[in-house]
């Protein structure tokens, strides 16, 4: 298992490993965790465009009862 730590530099969690007293870091990049993410944006859009309709449709309907 590897030792994760934060970068000093630029802060993310990234996997440390010691070669002649030297230390490196290599940043963690999880993409199965992008992925959602970007699944969960594409539900969102889907979302608000469908709440935009229904509140488009909502007030046009509000008009044609006046």
């Amino acid at each position: 298992m590897s030792t994760i730590a934060s970068c000093p530099t630029c802060g993310s969690k990234s996997k440390i490993k010691e070669t002649n007293g030297q230390t490196t870091y290599q940043a963690v990049q999880d993409d199965e965790a992008f992925k959602k993410i970007e699944q969960l944006k594409k539900a969102m859009q889907k979302f608000k465009t469908k709440a935009e309709k229904l509140e488009k449709e909502l007030e046009d309907l509000k008009l044609n009862q006046k």
